[in-house]
């Protein structure tokens, strides 16, 4: 497999887009393009995991997506819970570590609850690294990255002379993972829609036209075949 022989990017972030008018375009409701894009994400996870990919992180729900109905908005509560769920029901996790980045603290209780066990059953898994952002907007991340920062400034624990990159990076919700390599944009759209604003400096964009429900094991191998033909040259040149 040539994945075994050239260089893989470490970390690939993935918007996992187009579930709604994956669902439209075949006449279903769109709670089954939901389904189908969560039943995805198993499968792309258990595959990144496979062939080595460290951390993969994937846009799930955006504090902007509480703009949606209450009945959409309501089902994607249901299905993240049912996800995690399933990954503390399954007796082959297959070493995945689960990661929920964004601020949980507005989620209702059962779902903070399941998050909180999956968070505790896989902390020490040793193979994937699965982010999932859900509640997560990159300006909403960065402000509080600031406000952390700042509460350690006033209590005295550091001074304005500390305050670099890595600080900021260090309190960001993926502090201690490097930055997203590749992010994957599947559905059509060409746009970064406040994901992980900070992270994505140097990372090598990739925009699919087949919605998310579509995207294959195939298509994240072509994906990292496109990363590993370019040049990057983070800004030597």
């Amino acid at each position: 497999m040539y994945m075994e022989e050239k260089i893989l990017p470490q970390h690939i972030a993935i918007v996992m887009d187009g579930n709604r008018r994956w669902a439209k375009e075949k006449g279903l409701d769109y709670k089954l393009g939901h389904k189908e894009g969560a039943e995805n994400l198993k499968r792309i996870a258990k595959y990144a995991n496979k062939i080595g990919i460290r951390y993969l992180t994937v846009y799930a729900f955006s504090t902007e997506n509480w703009k949606r109905t209450e009945e959409e908005v309501g089902a994607l509560m249901l299905l993240l819970q049912k996800y995690v769920e399933d990954f503390l029901t399954s007796e082959n996790l297959d070493n995945i570590k689960i990661n929920i980045i964004g601020d949980i603290e507005k989620l209702n209780s059962g779902l903070q609850n399941s998050i909180n066990k999956i968070l505790e059953r896989t902390k020490n898994n040793t193979g994937l690294t699965l982010n999932i952002a859900f509640n997560y907007g990159g300006r909403d991340e960065i402000v509080k990255a600031v406000k952390k920062i700042a509460t350690k400034v006033s209590k005295n624990e550091i001074s304005i002379e500390d305050i670099d990159e890595n600080l900021v990076s260090n309190n960001l919700y993926t502090a201690g993972q490097p930055d997203p390599d590749l992010i994957i944009r599947p559905g059509g759209e060409q746009r970064v829609s406040n994901y992980l604003l900070w992270q994505l400096a140097y990372s090598e964009f990739l925009f699919v036209k087949k919605y998310w429900p579509d995207f294959s094991e195939a298509d994240l191998d072509d994906a990292i075949e496109v990363f590993t033909q370019r040049n990057r040259k983070f800004g030597r040149e």
